[in-house]
């Protein structure tokens, strides 16, 4: 009898835990922008460095999102990003530069 008690009981919680409140529209448009400017291209970054212990380091990180590979408009995967995240329509056009 435990057991069902607890599951009923942990459920709802477990449940609770996995939604996320909804963002302002302006919250989620700083979110969304991020994600529309990586659907607008590969993103990256190079590093070199040199420290007396390590000697030279160097670096690269080359990012592509499935937004960007399926050839997704960057203000369409901002308009449906806010809509997901806020439950709202966007309030000001995407920053993408």
């Amino acid at each position: 009898m435990r057991p069902a008690l607890f599951l009923a009981l942990a459920l709802p919680l477990l449940a609770g835990a996995c939604m996320q409140a909804p963002l302002s529209p302006l919250d989620a448009a700083r979110v969304c922008e991020e994600r529309a400017r990586a659907a607008q291209g590969p993103t990256g970054s190079v590093s070199v460095g040199a420290s007396s212990r390590s000697g030279l380091s160097s670096g690269i990180s080359i990012g592509v999102t499935d937004d960007y590979l399926r050839g997704r408009d960057p203000y369409e995967v901002y308009e449906d990003c806010v809509v997901a995240r806020s439950g709202q329509a966007p309030v000001r056009p995407p920053r993408l530069r």
